[in-house]
């Protein structure tokens, strides 16, 4: 089985104690620490110069990834909200086989919900070959599509990416990949303005359940948004399981918060699409990291 101690970057290492004392040394996962004083929102004479999608090509440059698809995927456009709760994301999707899916299905495995285009996992899976695995949800089928294609041009044989409804599959999939899960990356998902739909965020009480029992223990939790109501959601959420979670800055000094609690940096060493949209626009990002102590 591959090393839990390769899945979190050098910052967020930490010792956890439990019944025995157990250490869990964590390796580093990314390039750099990513916050908004690193990235701050152009000046105006900037904007009129550059646009956030140039941000974003200048971000994931080193992927080298083409602009051309396959015929299938065609053009695609990005629909903001989709409603998940419609009937045919509502059945669970088919266990794939695992042993054809990454070349080592053992290895420590990230999942990252709400994927969206793909850039940001598939930047991961890049840099860290043959260390873990990575597993997006979308449900977005094109973009599932293209972030697949994109997959292949690369040669990747650590990522994967399911058409799938997280909070209907999630238990499911994760229940069968034969490796330990020790990431789950909730990034700035649909918020659903409208509070009649907010039954239609991801973070639900059921899914929140999963992902703490999935996870093995020292395995961790990254959630963020630019809308403060859907971060505080996410945050009631996860901080209802106290009794196995913990915020790491408990546990880590170095990871630092504001008076509010919210993580000053990006700990994943690369900013999603979202992100860095918001962060030109000068928009906050809300972040919390939770570890599971047994």
């Amino acid at each position: 089985m591959g090393c839990i101690a390769c899945a979190i970057p050098r910052f967020i290492r930490s010792t956890i104690t439990v019944s025995p004392p157990l250490k869990l040394p964590f390796q580093i996962l990314c390039r750099r620490t990513v916050s908004a004083s690193v990235y701050p929102a152009p000046r105006l004479s900037e904007r009129e110069e550059i646009r956030s999608t140039e941000l974003v090509a200048r971000e994931y440059a080193d992927l080298n990834l083409s602009d051309k698809f396959c015929q299938e995927v065609g053009h695609v456009r990005i629909r903001q909200h989709v409603n998940p709760l419609r009937s045919t994301l509502m059945v669970p999707v088919e266990v794939p086989d695992w042993n054809g899916v990454y070349d080592d299905p053992t290895l420590p495995l990230m999942v990252d919900i709400g994927t969206g285009s793909g850039r940001f996992l598939i930047w991961l899976a890049k840099q860290n070959p043959g260390l873990r695995n990575y597993l997006g949800f979308e449900i977005r089928p094109k973009l599932v599509r293209r972030a697949e294609y994109w997959v292949n041009e690369l040669a990747l044989k650590n990522i994967h990416f399911v058409y799938a409804n997280a909070t209907v599959s999630f238990k499911q999939l994760v229940s069968t990949y034969p490796g330990p899960l020790i990431l789950v990356s909730i990034l700035c998902p649909d918020p659903h303005f409208k509070k009649k739909h907010h039954k239609r965020r991801v973070v639900q009480k059921p899914l929140v359940e999963s992902i703490v029992e999935s996870l093995v223990p020292g395995g961790q939790i990254f959630v963020q948004s630019d809308v403060l109501d859907a971060a505080l959601d996410m945050r009631d959420y996860f901080d209802a399981e106290s009794h196995k979670l913990v915020h790491v800055d408990r546990i880590n000094p170095d990871m630092l918060c504001d008076n509010e609690g919210w993580l000053v940096n990006n700990p994943m060493g690369i900013r999603t699409e979202r992100e860095i949209h918001a962060e030109f626009e000068g928009s906050k990002i809300f972040r919390r990291m939770y570890q599971k102590q047994w």
